[in-house]
C-alpha cells in the first residue's frame, strides 16, 4: 500500500481509490484471479486424460471395459454439476480418509459412522489437524481439480468418442491392410486425425469450463466471485478505514470484462489451433473447415 494511505480521511478522489484497490482484503482477489487460471491450467489437460481414457475404454473390443467408459461417460453427464459437486467432494474426501483409517489406526475399535457423522482416528484426518494453513489451501484446491476433471473428462469423452467414429473406417482398413497394427492404426491414423472432429465440442467444453469456476466456492475455495461479493457489500466505518456503500455491481462488472475478454482470447487461441490441424488434412472434417475459411 502507498505511503499516503495511512490516513485515509486525509485523502480523495483518485487517491483513495488506489489506496482502496490495494488493501491487505482486495490482495485476496487478485490472487483468487490466479487460482482461476491456475485451476483451468490444470484442469484441462487432467479432464482431457479423463475424457481420452473413456473414451478408449468406450470403444474397448473387451465389453467390460467398454461397459465401464460408457458408464463413466453417461452417469456424470446425466448427474447436474452441482449435485455431483456437492456430493462428490465430500465423498471423495470420506474415501481418502477411510484409506488412511484403515493403514495408520488398524486397531480402532469404534464404528466409522456414528449416525450422520464420519469419525476416524486422528491420524488419518486429510489434512491434518496440526497442518499449515497453505496444506489445508493447497488440499482443498487438489480436490478441486480432481472434480472438476472428472466432470468435465466425461463430457470430453463424450466428444472424443464420437470424433473417434467419425474418422472414415476406410482409412482405418487401409491402415490394416498396409500391415499396421491395431495399436499403430489407432496412434498413426486416427487419434491424429479425431482432433478436426472432436476440437469443435472441445472447444464449447473449455467456454463451459471458463463458466463453471464460480461452483469454486462449492468445493470451499474462495474464487473471484466470493471476494466480488464480500469486498462489494457495503462497509462501514466501524469495520474498515474505507467505507462505501452496496457496490457490488462494479464488482460483477468488472468480472463481466474478465470473463468476456478471457472467452474472447480463447475463441482466437482455439481458432488458430483448429486452422493449425485441419492444414493439410486429407479428412471431409478438413475439407469442410477450408472452405468455411
Amino acid at each position: 500500500m502507498f505511503s499516503w494511505c495511512t490516513d485515509p480521511d486525509a485523502i480523495s478522489g483518485l487517491s483513495w481509490l488506489s489506496c482502496y484497490l490495494t488493501t491487505g482484503k482486495h490482495m485476496s482477489i487478485y490472487v483468487s484471479v490466479g487460482t482461476v487460471l491456475l485451476l483451468l491450467a490444470i484442469t484441462a489437460p487432467v479432464a482431457l486424460a479423463f475424457g481420452f481414457g473413456g473414451a478408449m475404454a468406450a470403444r474397448s473390443p473387451f465389453p467390460p471395459l467398454s461397459w465401464l467408459g460408457k458408464g463413466y461417460i453417461a452417469i456424470v453427464r446425466g448427474v447436474p454439476d452441482i449435485a455431483f459437486f456437492l456430493f462428490f467432494v465430500i465423498a471423495l474426501d470420506q474415501f481418502f480418509e477411510w484409506i488412511r483409517h484403515e493403514v495408520k489406526c488398524p486397531d480402532w475399535d469404534q464404528p466409522i459412522r456414528q449416525g450422520n457423522d464420519f469419525v476416524v482416528c486422528p491420524e488419518a484426518k486429510l489434512p491434518l489437524s496440526t497442518a499449515a494453513q497453505w496444506v489445508h489451501e493447497t488440499y482443498g484446491f487438489s480436490l478441486a481439480v480432481l472434480t472438476f476433471a472428472i466432470v468435465f473428462g466425461a463430457f470430453a469423452g463424450n466428444v472424443l468418442f464420437g470424433a473417434m467414429r467419425a474418422v472414415p473406417h476406410a482409412q482405418l482398413e487401409t491402415a490394416e491392410a498396409y500391415g499396421m497394427t491395431r495399436r499403430q492404426t489407432f496412434w498413426r491414423i486416427l487419434v491424429p486425425q479425431m482432433w478436426v472432429y472432436a476440437l469443435p465440442g472441445l472447444s464449447n467444453l473449455w467456454m463451459v469450463l471458463i463458466k463453471a469456476t464460480p461452483l469454486l466456492f462449492l468445493l470451499g475455495v474462495e474464487d473471484i466471485v466470493y471476494w466480488a461479493r464480500e469486498l462489494g457489500g457495503s462497509k462501514t466505518a466501524r469495520f474498515t478505514d474505507y467505507p462505501h456503500p452496496d457496490w457490488r455491481v462494479w464488482y460483477f462488472a468488472a468480472l463481466l470484462v474478465f470473463y468476456l475478454v478471457f472467452t474472447r482470447v480463447s475463441e482466437i487461441v482455439l481458432d488458430r489451433i483448429m486452422k493449425r490441424l485441419t492444414h493439410g488434412q486429407a479428412t471431409m472434417g478438413g475439407e469442410a473447415q477450408r472452405k468455411a475459411s
